[in-house]
């Protein structure tokens, strides 16, 4: 959603910058809701579970890519 105006996370800033992947491909490799993802990108204030920082970084391997979400999270 480049341009569009939106506040994103960093992690949805880093997403942007992927040409090979999107949200819906991470939403594929995960397993998690469309709603996760979106909130993962552009809700600063969301902490996400364990579990879904561990899907997220299981689909991110699976994606080829290296890097971990936690990188990006405010904890």
């Amino acid at each position: 959603m480049l341009g569009l105006g939106k506040k994103r996370t960093s992690f949805g800033k880093w997403l942007d910058k992927q040409e090979d992947i999107n949200q819906l491909k991470l939403e594929e490799a995960t397993n998690l809701s469309r709603h996760t993802i979106s909130r993962l990108c552009n809700d600063k204030n969301y902490i996400p579970k364990f579990s879904t920082i561990y899907k997220m970084n299981r689909g991110l391997k699976k994606l080829k890519k290296e890097v971990k979400v936690e990188n990006f999270l405010k904890m």
